[in-house]
């Protein structure tokens, strides 16, 4: 058997509820070193919002940080798979819908995200990068 989305993702993603500023969700994404928090309402992953979200989506047009909410920039209902799922998988559907991260949910709670980076670590990896690097970006 190939492997699975628990052998690669990142464990333990940064959450977030949906009326989170923008502000606080770039400071945590700091603080932490990361490029992404995972937002969250009614229990479920209801988005995600990345560092590039912020740069295009607040910082470009003109907005400010301090006053917009993450549920305002995030991408919703984003493609969520669940840590048995394989690499294989996440590779095909991040390729198929121009997708870089995939939020990982077991038993309705997110337990980790796999992103680009995350699949280099698989065999085929450097494949699966170029595949998915040369997909166009979403807005």
């Amino acid at each position: 058997m190939g492997r699975t989305l628990r052998d690669v993702m990142s464990p333990r993603p940064v959450t977030m509820h949906t009326g989170t500023t923008v502000l606080e969700a770039a400071r945590k994404m700091r603080d932490d070193d990361i490029g992404d928090v995972l937002v969250m309402r009614d229990g479920g992953v209801a988005g995600i919002v990345t560092d590039r979200d912020i740069v295009v989506r607040v910082l470009a047009e003109g907005l400010e940080p301090h006053s917009i909410s993450v549920s305002q920039v995030m991408s919703e209902d984003p493609v969520c798979l669940s840590p048995d799922d394989s690499v294989d998988r996440a590779t095909e559907l991040m390729r198929s819908k121009a997708i870089r991260r995939i939020p990982v949910v077991e038993g309705g709670e997110p337990v980790g995200i796999v992103s680009i980076g995350d699949l280099a670590i698989d065999a085929d990896g450097e494949r699966a990068l170029a595949d998915i690097s040369k997909a166009p970006a979403n807005n």
